[in-house]
């Protein structure tokens, strides 16, 4: 990856003005993706044990998913690709297709307290604001957040029956407009602002990390906040650095900057919807919900955390965060308490077949 083909900071009309981020999926790719699915089931392997080479898919479906993956990397930081033909499959074929794509993109990684490596964004009655909440398993809308990975990617198996809208925002026009109307505030941009992990974190690692909301690495600019989560620091652990007045007012104006409608861009997901979002500079949210009440109609979407062959470095002030700031590494993740022996075959097989560094080895 060079400057030429680093991500741009975009405003909502950009967005609204140019479907370029749009990828229609060739009607033949689902037969591709099927055909893949039966070889891979008729090797009675369970899913961590699969090889790229046990879901194959022809070149041309490989390059399409893949290319759609790298968008990512550079431009809006964002694509999503139209008509998966979800409505053919159960949800546990979805699931397994789902994973068979990701063996030709990258690394996976986990995502919760169990250590999961896949995700039903689903309402199951959860709790978003409390100690140790998350968002996905609730039907609230969300405060402006990016994930532990490269690349979060969405497959929709279900709209809601209302709301749901996903909203998007582009960091580095925030932090643009940040430069502009409030450069007093830059620098604490770039003081460590402490994370909880909600529980979420392994048991040898400390519950809570310090990362800036902004830096930059060889020319490439990253962001990440998620204020719930650093509320919960504030509020759950006494040994975290209480935030300064101006770490606050940052949080506040960020707040107000990125749900505004001249940078906010509000995207319905589709049924055969695939959202794929850069988690360094594009900055998401949701609103609540409604749901349908048949269970089968339930707004339903499979999530999968990536990391890519292709990923930028990050600041090195990042490392606590992450484990490893250097472009195309695996990295990030929440390890959670379940992470197996499989599971790190897996990771090892992965970072291989793609050329990954890999600290978790």
């Amino acid at each position: 990856m060079n400057r030429k083909t680093q991500c741009r900071p975009w405003l909502a009309d950009d967005v609204r003005n140019d479907r370029s981020w749009i990828r229609p999926l060739d009607p033949t790719l689902g037969d591709d993706l099927d055909r893949a699915l039966q070889h891979a089931d008729e090797t009675g392997k369970a899913m961590l044990d699969w090889t790229p080479d046990d879901f194959p898919l022809r070149e041309h479906a490989r390059a399409f998913f893949k290319n759609a993956f790298d968008s990512t990397q550079r431009d809006w930081g964002f694509c999503l690709i139209r008509g998966m033909p979800v409505e053919r499959w159960s949800v546990e074929e979805a699931r397994r297709i789902y994973w068979g794509l990701g063996l030709h993109i990258g690394v996976c990684r986990t995502q919760n307290r169990a250590s999961d490596i896949m995700t039903s964004v689903k309402d199951a009655s959860g709790s978003y604001k409390v100690n140790g909440g998350r968002g996905y398993n609730t039907n609230a809308g969300l405060d402006f957040h990016v994930d532990f990975c490269d690349v979060v990617s969405l497959l929709c198996l279900h709209p809601a029956k209302a709301g749901g809208t996903s909203l998007i925002t582009s960091s580095l026009a925030v932090i643009d407009e940040i430069r502009r109307t409030r450069p007093d505030l830059e620098d604490a941009l770039r003081t460590p602002f402490y994370f909880s992990l909600q529980g979420a974190g392994a048991d040898d690692e400390p519950p809570v990390y310090p990362c800036p909301l902004y830096g930059e690495k060889d020319g490439f600019p990253a962001f990440r906040t998620n204020r719930k989560n650093i509320t919960a620091a504030q509020e759950y652990f006494e040994q975290v650095p209480r935030l300064t007045d101006q770490q606050v007012e940052v949080l506040d104006l960020l707040d107000t900057l990125l749900p505004d409608p001249r940078f906010c861009f509000s995207m319905n997901i589709e049924k055969g919807d695939m959202q794929l979002l850069n988690n360094y500079t594009v900055v998401h949210s949701r609103t609540d919900f409604e749901d349908f009440e048949e269970e089968e109609k339930k707004r339903h979407m499979l999530r999968l955390w990536m990391t890519l062959p292709n990923s930028q470095p990050l600041p090195d002030d990042w490392v606590a965060a992450f484990k490893d700031t250097r472009p195309g590494s695996v990295r990030g993740g929440n390890r959670g308490k379940h992470i197996t022996e499989t599971f790190l075959d897996y990771e090892r097989r992965q970072a291989g077949y793609h050329g990954m560094r890999n600290v978790f080895s």
